[in-house]
């Protein structure tokens, strides 16, 4: 075998070139005469095929654009959106028009004479009726003179609701009267004659509103009077010095826009009414996803779990979205919100992806016919040369097997014999050997060499494989039991303290490693004093841990000798220093709780913001001062602050590794998010507390990979033994 630069010249190369040659050329020339003579009859053909998709293609294509996109997505929900939120603005400037005409009135009440008001008529069922209604127990004489002065609003309230072709409109005064116009005076008038007490400033709409002291629109619920569905606006309305005067309020009912919401389900597609806190209330479908629920139960679809839809409802609440392909467990949906800045809501508007897919597959239907039509032309124009190329393409195979035959026993002989000994390897004999028989001055010969080769280096890296093996798994062994080790150092009985009825105290901590650098300690000093640690080693992996235990032990002997947070600190800083060649630090929250007095003295040094609750109060970040981190240099002297923990107060505090937690977006969970968490449920135990954050940050970085140690600790203070605050 000889090389000319690229040309292998005598090889297996060339034989196989010489075989493809022959064989290329023979069925080249059949092939030529069939292809001239069929040539013709295909390009008509495909030209005849070619025009029939395109205009079939082209006609159903701006059908499903015209239909889908423009006609059904759009254009309704945006006539739609805007009917119903002026619906809403027309409410709301009703109910500014008599709370304005009240505050007038209440603001002076010696310019207007008393007027005369009305109990309930049932009689005067049908038709506008303005009448007062009472509380329970509340004498009319208490508050009969400032009735009489908004009982002035009594034509106003009746033309303004003919105005806007309104059914009701009310004020309600903080004593529980309230002055209202409606159509059903009947509703509130007993069998025996009696009047219906009605308390308006328990109604959710009346808390809502001096709650929020604005204008509001309520959740969808159903109205005292007449049992329907309705949303109700109310406004708070103050005097000059800032005094509550009353509440003015009216209903609109939803029935018009259930019924349309309702109709809006058919070809494909539907509508639903999603409120400022993520609820359906609106909706066609009795079941799945989009039912529509009482608020107390219905679910947040900004927090749904369909990663698409949640980003729609979000951003929808902004402003008016694009159309966006939803992935629903019914189905594909092409989806667009658009919201209604009045109340705030959002209209949904869905088209199934399945039915917008029918034109398609009339195209595909189209297209298979016509491919059917060219199929059978093509067949029987081709069946007539059909017998003249089987004779051809016969002969042609007789003369290519005889030269394959012929030329293959020369080339694939020692090609066997190769096969033959690769396949009688065992792992007693894993070497491949050069033979005589392989020596043939061709690539053959160059092949068998490379197999010897390989074979050669093959028992050499599996001899080292397992080298590397076994002490992979030494190494394993070694990390594992650093685990059990660290964890057993940190506390991990639950209850901690289980005779104390005074605090409940408890800690978690994830490494992101075989071993982390994080830690948490809480300990008795003496019988009323309760010391809690959190800390972060930088660094990852075994000589973080190793550092993180020393300091660990540390800090512990440091504070059982007594003194302040900040002379732990400071005294820890200096033991570190002394000896810290690694260079390493840890960054160190340290707090000291007197529990007969609550008094809570803590000092940082350079760890995370804690975090503290209330009684009845929400978790809040407390940015306190931090001192230099411990290690980092000699001499630093670290302050404190003390702080008072009231009977059932809380005290959260985490490493990094909390808001730090990171998606496959590469999105942090941050602060806020964890703020989020634990104000879900404020009051929870503290391992609830901790669960609940756990879950949160799982459920935000999912599957993706974490870096840092998550470590966390929560406390509850109970009260000194033996107060009104202890629990059992």
């Amino acid at each position: 075998m000889r090389k000319f630069k690229n040309l292998v010249i005598g090889g297996i190369e060339t034989k196989v070139v010489n075989l493809i040659l022959i064989s290329v050329l023979l069925v080249a020339g059949v092939f030529l005469a069939s292809m001239l003579t069929q040539n013709s009859m295909l390009s008509s053909l495909a030209s005849e095929t070619s025009e029939k998709q395109i205009s079939s293609m082209t006609g159903i294509t701006t059908s499903v654009i015209d239909r889908v996109i423009v006609e059904n997505m759009d254009r309704l929900t945006g006539m739609q959106a805007e009917m119903t939120d002026e619906m809403f603005r027309d409410l709301g400037t009703r109910v500014r028009m008599i709370g304005d005409y009240a505050k007038k009135l209440l603001s002076d009440p010696d310019g207007a004479p008393a007027a005369e008001w009305h109990r309930p008529d049932a009689s005067r069922d049908g038709e506008l009726f303005v009448k007062a209604l009472f509380a329970e127990g509340l004498d009319e004489a208490a508050v009969g003179g400032r009735l009489g002065v908004i009982a002035n609003m009594t034509d106003f309230m009746l033309s303004l609701c003919e105005a806007y072709d309104a059914d009701n409109i009310w004020f309600t005064l903080p004593e529980g009267a309230t002055l209202m116009a409606d159509t059903v005076p009947g509703n509130w008038v007993n069998a025996d004659g009696s009047y219906v007490a009605y308390n308006a400033t328990e109604r959710y709409w009346y808390t809502q509103a001096v709650r929020e002291k604005k204008l509001v629109f309520s959740d969808v619920e159903f109205d005292h009077r007449t049992g329907e569905l309705c949303v109700t606006c109310a406004m708070p309305v103050y005097g000059g010095d800032g005094t509550l005067l009353g509440v003015a309020g009216g209903d609109i009912f939803l029935a018009d826009m259930q019924r349309t919401i309702t109709e809006s389900a058919q070809n494909g597609g539907f509508l639903v009414v999603v409120n400022n806190s993520g609820h359906v209330i609106i909706s066609p479908e009795d079941q799945g996803i989009f039912q529509a629920m009482n608020s107390s139960e219905a679910a947040d679809l900004r927090e749904s779990d369909n990663a698409g839809l949640s980003s729609l409802v979000s951003d929808a609440m902004k402003g008016k979205t694009d159309v966006r392909r939803i992935t629903l467990p019914d189905g594909g949906y092409y989806m667009i919100g658009v919201p209604m800045e009045t109340v705030g809501w959002t209209l949904i508007a869905a088209y199934s992806e399945a039915y917008a897919g029918e034109p398609a597959r009339m195209l595909q239907d189209d297209y298979q016919k016509i491919q059917l039509e060219a199929e059978s032309a093509y067949a029987e124009k081709l069946s007539r040369g059909k017998i003249m190329l089987r004779i051809v393409l016969f002969s042609l195979l007789v003369l290519i097997l005889i030269g394959a035959v012929i030329l293959g026993k020369r080339i694939v002989k020692p090609l066997n014999r190769i096969t033959k000994r690769i396949s009688e390897l065992s792992e007693s004999n894993l070497e491949f050997k050069m033979e005589d028989a392989y020596r043939t001055s061709d690539e053959v010969e160059e092949l068998a060499q490379s197999f010897a080769s390989i074979s050669h280096k093959t028992v050499e890296y599996m001899d080292t494989i397992r080298t590397v093996t076994a002490e992979k798994e030494r190494i394993g062994a070694e990390l594992s039991l650093a685990t059990q080790i660290q964890a057993a150092m940190l506390p991990h009985i639950v209850p901690a303290f289980p005779d104390r009825k005074d605090f409940d105290i408890i800690g978690s901590m994830d490494p992101a490693k075989e071993v982390g650098g994080d830690f948490y300690d809480y300990f008795l000093i003496d019988d009323d004093h309760l010391c809690m640690v959190i800390a972060d080693v930088s660094g990852k992996g075994v000589p973080a841990a190793l550092f993180m235990m020393a300091s660990k032990i540390i800090i512990q002997s440091v504070a059982m000798l007594g003194g302040s947070p900040g002379q732990i600190l400071t005294r820890t800083n200096e033991a570190i220093c002394s000896s810290n060649e690694a260079q390493m630090f840890v960054t160190v929250w340290v707090g000291t709780l007197e529990l007969s007095t609550g008094k809570l003295t803590c000092a940082n040094a350079g760890h995370e913001y804690p975090v503290f609750k209330k009684p009845d109060g929400s978790f809040e970040l407390f940015k306190d001062k931090h001192g230099f981190v411990i290690g980092g240099m000699e001499g630093v002297k670290y302050r404190e602050y003390e702080l008072t923990l009231e009977p059932g107060s809380k005290v959260f505090v985490y490493t990094d590794g909390v808001p730090e937690a990171t998606n496959a977006s590469q999105e942090l969970f941050g602060t806020d998010r964890m703020m989020s968490a634990l104000n879900a449920h404020p009051d929870a135990e503290p391992m609830e507390i901790l669960k609940n954050v756990r879950k949160a940050v799982d459920g935000f970085v999912l599957d993706a990979e974490q870096f840092d140690d998550l470590t966390m600790l929560c406390l509850e203070y109970k009260g000194p033994v033996g107060g009104e605050h202890e629990k059992t």
